[in-house]
């Protein structure tokens, strides 16, 4: 049978409150919650009706989208005709006249607020008109119905840079979606957006240096003002380095795509060296073009933010030290210019040893790029999960804090929503009380069926960087306590009802989402994902009834039971074929680390155990790949093998492979077949100065197969039998490429 995977002891399960862990106050309200998570907070036991303001009293000058943010909260003039009218509002910025007797109550740092609710008086200020905008975002947090309730917050964020990069490779965000997103990044008090799309041709090469066409140029303004009116900075990123030439005109030609950017109302940039190889990695190359950059555009225009760059070895698996990359960025970069870094690993927990180390290296405080929930490399899976792993007492010691998302920008909300609030006040982070507050964010007219949702959706399954989160968590004890009973039909009829009861929810989640109103960009983004649980909810119900059927000796209703799994595994099957079909990780894989492989598991069992007890021989087959990669470059020793009917394929790597001598990448597959044809696609046109196709039936003697290559692509036709196929590089020099395709088709 199938197993399921051990998880890690956890509190996930458990419903933490904020007023039992973070804020030293105590209420009893859960609505009265801020987000993110405020440096200090106290709340009175009554509440202050918005019709008994008297006066709202604040600069006129205050920019437009302050004072519209004012009116949306507090109303044009505060109360009505008939009201008390007994409270006075002060609203500004620390130097104001209106708010400056009250100054000192402010805390003193960039982006920081301050917000008293009295009965007679509500003071709102910020340090700088970020921090206004602020406050007005937790004023509005406070407001419920028409009561605000009596409260005294100090706050600022920790981090100096909080955000999203959007950076994946795939579909890029829509424009409505973008929107959407910086909206709701002002409301998360999050200030930056950097826009590095992979697949913006004119973001990377060679269309860098092409100024963008009319019509994109005009919804790249169109963000730029979105994003001023929620006080994001818009960060535009240029990817010159896959073909860039060290040259005069080659610099000049970025400070123009620059100047045209400006001209957009861009006033903070990014330059990409990620994911490169050849002649764009050198270090010292790519610090003489920041330094020129940033001297001559950053530092002259004056308002434009400190520049930021992703370097090549942008993680600790793929440096060098001895080869020195990164203590030149250290040494030679300007000390203004910001450097990225995704951890020990590509896909990392963020550790406190790991940004030590990294900040030797640079010689300044790195600017995280955390991947997560970014999916571009396991794209059958979505990641709804808790965002943990990211140690709490390391604020001071990052620049920035960024997170590269998935390519569905709404399902990407609950991780964003706890990034957030991490980044603003790591010390005061809940991951539990941050993950229920985001569920609760996206689809409140439906939170416990997301919730349900989400608990099941949130491990990557296997893939390539090894990288795997929790899922599952409350019923998985269960699940295996149930399996390893059914052997003797022991189980105890609690956790039968456990798990009746868990399938049962996820089938009801599933439906109430997929009929729900309240966000549909949202739903449409889930719905294979939606539409594959009904599967696995129904499948795991039918397996539980299969186990008691056999148990009561009823078999009429265990071949009943039996004929409806069969029935719904192909469902699975069909709808994992039809659904999200991308070129990488095609398909929908729900529920992928206990529920799913739960019910395949007790299907096998109990099929097993009846075929025994009355003489039948019913198929019990669950189908898995029976096939594995075969490989020495460390890069690609992870990478699961998909088979779609007769093709066996690696899945593909979006990073650039460092290929040593003698190291190969291979399939080994479950015993010897016959190959129809080899097809492969490692991003090179000289495969056959170093690179030699293998095959083996035992995998100790091996016959070269020879291959044409058109362009990048090679093909070969094999008329042999095998068990192993491999590439191997051949000559005593590591090479550089990448694993865009690499498949098997059998006979």
């Amino acid at each position: 049978p199938l197993i399921i995977y051990h998880m890690r002891n956890t509190l996930s399960n458990l419903k933490l409150t904020l007023c039992a862990a973070v804020i030293p106050f105590s209420i009893t309200c859960a609505s009265d919650r801020v987000y993110p998570v405020p440096q200090s907070v106290t709340y009175g036991k009554q509440t202050l009706a918005i019709e008994s303001i008297r006066k709202i009293n604040y600069n006129a000058q205050l920019p437009v989208h302050l004072k519209e943010q004012i009116s949306t909260i507090l109303g044009e003039n505060g109360g009505t005709a008939n009201s008390p009218k007994q409270t006075e509002v002060v609203i500004g910025i620390r130097g104001e006249k209106a708010v400056r007797k009250y100054s000192k109550l402010l805390p003193g740092k960039a982006e920081g607020y301050y917000i008293r609710i009295t009965p007679g008086q509500i003071i709102v200020m910020g340090e700088d008109t970020r921090g206004l905008f602020y406050a007005l975002q937790t004023l509005k947090q406070l407001k419920n119905g028409d009561q605000l309730p009596l409260t005294e917050i100090k706050d600022y964020p920790d981090i100096a840079f909080r955000g999203v990069v959007e950076g994946f490779y795939g579909t890029p965000w829509s424009h409505e979606a973008r929107l959407r997103q910086l909206q709701f990044y002002g409301e998360m008090k999050m200030n930056t957006y950097i826009y590095g799309p992979k697949d913006d041709p004119y973001h990377s090469s060679p269309n860098w240096r092409v100024a963008y066409p009319e019509k994109e140029a005009k919804q790249l303004k169109e963000l730029v003002d979105c994003a001023r009116k929620n006080e994001v900075d818009f960060v535009w990123a240029i990817h010159p380095g896959l073909d860039i030439k060290w040259t005069d005109a080659d610099r000049d030609l970025v400070l123009q795509k620059f100047e045209a950017m400006y001209a957009l109302g861009v006033r903070s940039y990014a330059v990409f060296f990620d994911d490169i190889s050849g002649e764009g990695t050198k270090a010292d190359k790519q610090a003489a073009l920041l330094n020129y950059i940033d001297n001559h555009f950053v530092q002259v225009k004056k308002d434009v933010k400190p520049l930021i760059m992703c370097p090549t070895e942008y993680n600790k698996s793929w440096s060098n030290p001895a080869g020195g990359y990164l203590r030149t960025l250290g040494e030679q970069l300007n000390p203004s210019v910001q450097i990225m870094w995704t951890g020990d690993r590509v896909i990392s927990d963020i550790t406190e040893d790991g940004v030590a180390w990294i900040t030797d290296q640079i010689k300044r405080e790195p600017y995280i790029w955390w991947n997560f929930p970014v999916s571009d490399y396991v794209r059958d899976h979505l990641l709804m999960g808790r965002v943990y792993g990211l140690d709490t007492h390391i604020g001071a010691q990052m620049s920035g804090f960024v997170t590269n998302p998935m390519e569905r920008p709404e399902a990407s909300k609950p991780a964003i929503f706890s990034v957030a609030d991490y980044a603003w006040n790591p010390d005061g982070f809940d991951s539990n009380q941050s993950w229920e507050d985001a569920i609760d964010y996206v689809i409140p007219s439906r939170r416990e069926a997301m919730r349900t949702f989400a608990e099941h959706h949130s491990d990557l399954g296997p893939n390539g960087h090894g990288y795997r989160r929790e899922e599952s968590v409350a019923i998985a004890p269960v699940a295996e306590r149930f399996l390893s009973a059914a052997t003797n039909n022991g189980w105890t009829a609690n956790d039968y009802r456990l798990l009746t009861t868990e399938f049962g929810q996820l089938g009801e989640a599933a439906d109430l989402l997929l009929a729900d109103e309240h966000n549909p960009m949202l739903i449409e983004e889930m719905k294979p994902w939606l539409l594959q649980s009904k599967v696995v909810a129904e499948t795991g119900m039918e397996a539980l009834n299969m186990a008691e059927a056999l148990r009561n000796g009823e078999e009429e209703m265990f071949r009943r039971k039996y004929n409806h799994v069969v029935a719904l595994q192909k469902r699975y099957y069909l709808n994992d074929r039809e659904y999200n079909q991308n070129p990488y990780q095609p398909g929908v894989k729900s529920g992928s680390l206990v529920m799913k492989p739960f019910a395949d598991s007790l299907f096998v069992y109990t099929t097993r155990a009846f075929n025994k007890q009355y003489g039948a021989q019913l198929p019990y087959t669950v189908f898995t790949s029976p096939h594995k990669s075969y490989s020495t470059v460390a890069q690609a020793a992870l990478l699961p093998v998909r088979v779609r009917n007769k093709r066996i394929s690696v899945s593909p790597l979006l990073e650039v492979i460092r290929w040593k001598e003698n190291e190969w990448i291979g399939i080994e597959l479950d015993k010897k077949y016959g190959l129809q044809r080899i097809e492969a696609d490692f991003g090179i046109t000289d495969a056959n100065d170093w690179l030699a196709c293998e095959i083996s039936e035992d995998g100790m003697d091996w016959q070269p197969v020879n291959f044409t290559q058109v362009k990048q692509q090679m093909k070969f036709e094999v008329n042999n039998q095998a068990k192993y196929i491999r590439f191997k590089n051949t000559i005593a020099q590591e090479r550089e490429a990448r694993l865009r395709r690499f498949e098997v088709i059998l006979d």
